[in-house]
């Protein structure tokens, strides 16, 4: 979340008009994450979720957004539902922006998961895996397998500037991935980025899951690998196996993973600490102009890509 575009009170007044929530009373921006505008809003009937889509984000995914988070409200589980105008419609315009206004939802992230924490994620991820495996849109993974190496491209030459030897390194692990990615493991919707930071927690359970703007199709067990790589690495670097222990077994409570997604972890957790090792590289070299942040450092993913590739089976991630 950031702050990229302004909005004046007065076009705030006439957007929010054509919804039935009240009146303004405050609207603050949220000045955190690079993707979009976000706006903390209170009106006379409570609070809200203002999001402007900026140019990162492609217009004609936002309806697979917005009616994915309707279909999860609708099998109740947590996440921010989408408001709909007096016309019935989601997506809106927004200083010639599209703009959707989401529930607010109660909860706050934790900055230091404990195992608890990666049991009870691991039970809503295979629940929200679960409930959204009868959801009639598609969209495909625009950094899967297949994205990688075009977003390399993006950032080769500078690569050993930035640890020498990089650049062979990764085209290395790239081949290698591309050897041995999985092809044929049980699919479906997956959140694709879930951070701590996109988990709510009231009282150490979760309360729901937020910024599903990179969801998508996909392998559903790499869900799980991005989240091994997200929550079970300590600040040092350190894998936590106790962690990753409570998140794959509390993810089976719900949804039992076959022998095939077991055996695939490791490149999984491999594939997935590329992925954001690239993202994160290509930003370091190309910053996006108007953030309020600051690019996350690539070395974090990495030092867990070269962890990934050295292990010697899925029992590495607490997995019998």
């Amino acid at each position: 979340m950031a702050v990229y575009t302004e909005v004046t009170d007065e076009d705030l007044s006439v957007f929010v008009a054509t919804y039935e929530i009240g009146t303004v009373i405050s609207c603050k921006g949220i000045a955190e994450g690079v993707e979009n505008t976000n706006y903390l809003l209170q009106t006379t009937e409570g609070r809200f979720i203002l999001t402007l889509y900026e140019k990162r984000v492609d217009a004609s995914d936002l309806p697979f957004f917005l009616g994915l988070l309707d279909h999860l409200a609708e099998k109740k589980f947590p996440c921010p539902t989408p408001i709909h105008d007096k016309n019935k419609e989601a997506l809106r315009r927004l200083n010639d922006r599209p703009a959707a206004l989401v529930s607010f939802l109660d909860g706050m992230s934790v900055t230091k998961p404990r195992p608890k924490h990666c049991q009870y994620l691991g039970e809503m991820l295979a629940e929200m895996h679960l409930a959204a495996l009868d959801f009639k849109m598609s969209r495909s993974n625009a950094l899967d397998l297949q994205g990688w190496p075009a977003l390399f491209e993006s950032c080769r030459q500078n690569a050993d500037t930035f640890q020498n030897g990089l650049e062979k390194e990764i085209s290395q692990d790239l081949q290698e991935l591309t050897d041995r990615w999985p092809g044929d493991l049980p699919t479906g919707v997956i959140h694709a980025d879930l951070f701590p930071d996109n988990v709510f927690f009231l009282k150490d359970h979760v309360s729901g899951f937020i910024d599903f703007y990179f969801a998508c199709n996909d392998i559903l067990a790499y869900d799980l690998a991005i989240c091994l790589n997200a929550w079970c690495f300590e600040p040092d670097g350190q894998f936590n196996i106790t962690k990753a222990r409570a998140l794959t077994n509390g993810y089976q409570t719900r949804r039992k993973l076959d022998a095939e997604e077991v055996a695939a972890l490791p490149v999984l957790c491999r594939g997935a600490a590329m992925r954001f090792l690239l993202t994160r590289l290509a930003d370091w070299f190309a910053p996006i102009e108007g953030a309020l942040v600051k690019p996350k450092d690539p070395s974090e993913y990495l030092n867990k890509l070269r962890f990934h590739r050295d292990v010697r089976g899925p029992q590495s991630y607490g997995v019998d």
